[in-house]
């Protein structure tokens, strides 16, 4: 089955090139760790789900384009063009020559309902050359006011065009310092919208990327492109083939399906993030050797301990034993001590998989009261390893990982409401204080639900 990814505004241009190009690397990459066939066969699942039909013998992404100025397009189909291995199609993409200014109204009440029917049809005519449509994967940011407001727009259309079709929303959290001064009401207002219509919203926070490509990748000056590389490389890991079942010879057909199922038990909960474990520059990627012992027992403890990446884990965290209750469920005046989860979904890809033991995540002291287990843990594996990593494991989790960063956001922007800050260009465009009210209503019931895990 076929994702069509929609790429929206200037970061989710950006981010969806270096993830298409992640993925058709990897696999055309030559795997001595398998056989020639099984590399053939996961060339072609990866190629139903991401490319269609090749024009000259080169892929075509499954993808429309969507920003309101040219620059960024134009730039995004030429280097995808110049890689010489892929492309996007010729006529997937939409520009205008006006941008949304920041304003998440603009782009949600102006742009939106003035070109929905241009996008819908680019999108409606992506969607006709997939044999079986998955769903959509739908790349943007936050903070801005295309990609979110035009995102959460064409997500509530998708949701009324397509009903029966999946969405999941890979969204930006933006950095803690700040990028743009309505970053906190854009997105308060993003986030509420796509709770609504989304099926699940995967969140990657721009500070812990930044703090990947500092510390694990010793990279000093630190580029929006080394970032997006970083970002590509964790989607990869996530939405490349995997076995269906344990011993099967056979791909997962339904990627997004497979991830809903196992990730999204209650509508109520639909904040996902990805941990992923080793990452690392190359240069020193060909001095380390890895076990599957040493990677899991720290990849469980970077989801116990909330930490996004291996360095600086805090191993003093620990579960609750049975019978008690759990350290640091959470205060919002305090910090979050242990991080329970709803849901947990681990994906192993590389050499001796069939030996690793997952049984460490299978431990109910890990997961909310409510829900066995049973249900609550997935694993996927495929012996095929992942971007010249011999062994690697990544981690997709619904679980508490977001509760401070929503509540401070939630906060910052409802002191600016308070005093009504730059409300006036939010009522110009049609989006009144009712709105806010119920964006900032919704949000506060997400903390307090995932609060109270």
């Amino acid at each position: 089955m076929s994702i069509v990814t929609v790429q929206l505004g200037q970061c989710g241009n950006q981010i969806g090139f270096e993830v298409f190009d992640t993925l058709f690397s990897d696999s055309h990459c030559s795997q001595a760790l398998c056989s020639k066939r099984e590399n053939e066969t996961y060339q072609a699942s990866c190629k139903e789900r991401f490319f269609r039909e090749e024009e000259n013998g080169v892929p075509i992404a499954r993808a429309v384009l969507v920003d309101m100025e040219p620059k960024v397009i134009n730039q995004t189909l030429a280097k995808a063009a110049q890689s010489g291995q892929w492309k996007y199609g010729q006529h997937s993409c939409f520009y205008q020559k006006q941008g949304s200014g920041n304003n998440w109204a603009y782009g949600y009440s102006v742009h939106g309902p003035r070109h929905r029917e241009s996008i819908m049809d680019l999108i409606q005519k992506e969607v006709e050359k997939c044999d079986s449509l998955s769903g959509f994967f739908v790349i943007m940011s936050m903070a801005g006011g295309t990609g979110s407001g035009l995102g959460a727009f064409l997500t509530q259309n998708f949701q009324d065009q397509y009903p029966h079709s999946l969405k999941m929303n890979q969204i930006i959290w933006p950095y803690e310092t700040g990028e743009v001064i309505v970053q906190n009401y854009n997105s308060v207002l993003t986030l509420s919208h796509l709770y609504r219509s989304s099926d699940a919203l995967l969140v990657h926070e721009n500070d812990a990327v930044h703090k990947i490509c500092a510390k694990l990748m010793n990279i000093k000056q630190i580029s929006f492109s080394n970032i997006n590389q970083v970002l590509a490389h964790q989607l990869g890991a996530v939405f490349q083939p995997t076995y269906a079942t344990e011993g099967s010879p056979h791909y997962r057909r339904n990627p997004l399906g497979d991830l809903m199922e196992s990730l999204v038990p209650h509508p109520e909960f639909k904040m996902l993030g990805i941990r992923n474990i080793p990452q690392m520059s190359e240069n020193s990627l060909a001095y380390s050797t890895f076990t599957w012992a040493g990677l899991l027992k720290h990849l469980r403890q970077m989801l116990i301990s909330n930490a996004k990446m291996e360095e600086g884990i805090d191993w003093q965290v620990r579960p609750p034993l049975a019978g008690l209750p759990p350290l640091g469920k959470m205060c919002l005046n305090k910090e979050l001590q242990f991080n329970t989860s709803i849901a947990n979904l681990v994906i192993l890809r590389g050499k001796g998989v069939q030996s690793a033991d997952v049984e460490g995540f299978k431990d109910p002291a890990l997961y909310t009261s409510w829900l066995d287990p049973v249900h609550a843990f997935h694993v996927w594996k495929t012996q095929r390893a992942f971007n010249k990593y011999e062994k690697s494991a990544a981690l997709v989790s619904n679980s508490q990982f977001l509760v401070k960063p929503l509540d401070m956001i939630v906060g910052k922007a409802w002191n600016m409401f308070a005093s009504k800050a730059y409300i006036h260009q939010y009522t110009k465009y049609g989006i009144e204080e009712e709105d806010f009210l119920d964006s900032f209503t919704l949000l506060e019931q997400v903390v307090t639900s995932y609060s109270n895990l």
